[in-house]
Parts: structure tokens; C-alpha cells; sequence
């Protein structure tokens, strides 16, 4: 097998790349451990779940950074639109 580098430009890409790769050798593992007619059940059964599971912190890792960086630079307040809270828009001459 040839093996690749990866270089990552974050911690987080890092770490994704780390827990990619060890997906896939338990999804290897799993694959070679398994029984003849087995093979494509228990590598789903491991994969489907775990992939969930992998973009679900993924997910979570990215709000969570663009939430800290958006408190270090302050949020933006712009203000709504007064008729905006009620859904109508007043027109010109118009009275309640």
C-alpha cells in the first residue's frame, strides 16, 4: 500500500482527519473479521451509526468555533424593521 500524507490547516481539520481515519481502519478490521456473507452487514452496521456520529461532531465543532470567534469580534446588532414584528406594513395615511 502507498502511503499518503495529509496536512491539515486547523486543529479541527486535524482532528476530523484523525477520527476519519480511524473509521476506516475499524471499518477495515471489522470487514476482514467478518464471516463469509457477513461482510457488507457488519461493515453497515458500524459504518452508518459511527459516520452519524462523526458528522454530528463535526457539526458541533463548527458552530461551536464560529460562535467563539463571533464573541471575539462582538456581535453586529441591526435593527429590525418596527412593522416587521407584526407582519402588516403600514402604508402611507394609514391609521389603526
Amino acid at each position: 500500500m502507498n502511503p499518503r500524507s495529509f496536512r491539515a490547516q486547523t486543529p479541527f481539520q486535524a482532528l476530523l482527519v484523525e477520527q476519519a481515519l480511524l473509521l476506516a481502519q475499524q471499518l477495515e478490521q471489522t470487514a476482514d473479521a467478518a464471516p463469509d456473507g457477513q461482510v457488507l452487514a457488519r461493515v453497515e452496521a458500524l459504518a452508518v451509526p459511527a459516520a452519524r456520529e462523526l458528522a454530528r461532531q463535526a457539526v458541533q465543532a463548527t458552530l461551536q468555533a464560529q460562535a467563539e470567534t463571533a464573541e471575539k469580534k462582538g456581535h453586529r446588532h441591526v435593527p429590525a424593521p418596527a412593522d416587521a414584528a407584526s407582519g402588516t406594513k403600514a402604508t402611507p395615511g394609514e391609521t389603526s
